[in-house]
């Protein structure tokens, strides 16, 4: 990965784990639903990182990434079972394993991206 697609790839995965936080703090006393906010998020930095690496990815292709990788992270439900539904520490706690679950995606895609792993 060349330092200019680092870069690129940096801007695109940061502004998608504060989207995925935010969203997550938000809806976090409503358990489930800040999925059908958060994967839409994720499937467009995939779209937006496959561009960094000159690939066609559909929106398909996106999802399946997303879902694919979602599922090795399958912590997330369980916090958010365990602590989502409590004001305050459900929402920090929902809000820092969005973000930090969408940051590692993000990593993890361009990884492969850049690997040409994913076409």
């Amino acid at each position: 990965m060349t330092d200019v697609q680092r870069e690129k790839c940096h801007m695109i995965i940061h502004s998608a784990s504060i989207s995925a936080g935010a969203v997550g703090a938000g809806l976090a006393q409503l358990p489930g639903t800040d999925a059908a906010v958060i994967i839409p998020i994720q499937i467009t930095m995939v779209l937006a990182l496959g561009k960094i690496f000159n690939k066609h990815v559909t929106d398909s292709i996106a999802r399946g990434v997303v879902l694919s990788t979602a599922a090795t992270f399958g912590g997330r439900l369980l916090s958010q079972f365990l602590v989502g539904w409590i004001p305050f520490v459900g929402n920090a706690v929902n809000a820092t394993t969005a973000a930090g679950i969408t940051e590692a995606m993000g990593w993890s895609v361009a990884d492969k991206f850049d690997r040409g792993e994913i076409s």
